[in-house]
């Protein structure tokens, strides 16, 4: 593959922390005009925002793109349901894996590549509270490492 830039617009730190991540995926998503202005100027928030597959479909709920300041009566609902582009194949396999495992599907980060946005999403599993604490440990742990 061709040398890609690849411009991370948002990152959900709260789904590394909530959750423990098994796979991964690129998807790309279905904006209007007024949305993928907002995104350039990086008013995206991921943050509580979740995928469902319906019909075969995968849909993103919950994502916050704040309106463009100049879309006047063309700009567009901060929350509303957004289609993910992904092949057939890709769906069914996320689809199989999360009615036997109970997999939740989050994203991860969002990105431009090629002036179009992209959502990095994996399968993951919630974390419990004794798994996140052990997280923070390690992680001041390897903090006060640091200072040292």
């Amino acid at each position: 593959m061709a040398n890609v830039s690849k411009k991370v617009i948002s990152s959900n730190k709260k789904a590394f922390f909530d959750f423990t991540i098994f796979e991964r995926y690129t998807a790309g998503v279905v904006l209007t005009g007024t949305e993928i202005k907002s995104v350039r100027l990086g008013a995206i928030n991921l943050k509580d925002s979740f995928i469902k597959i319906e019909d075969y479909e995968a849909y993103l709920y919950n994502c916050h793109i704040s309106p463009y300041d100049f879309g006047n009566r063309y700009n567009h609902e901060p929350r509303r349901t957004r289609k993910l582009l992904l092949h057939k194949k890709e769906i069914l396999k996320i689809l199989n894996k999360q009615k036997q495992e109970n997999y939740a599907i989050v994203p991860l980060e969002a990105f431009l590549s090629k002036g179009y946005l992209k959502l990095e999403i994996a399968l993951c599993k919630g974390k419990k509270l004794y798994d996140k604490r052990e997280a923070l440990k390690k992680k001041d742990i390897s903090k006060n490492l640091k200072n040292y």
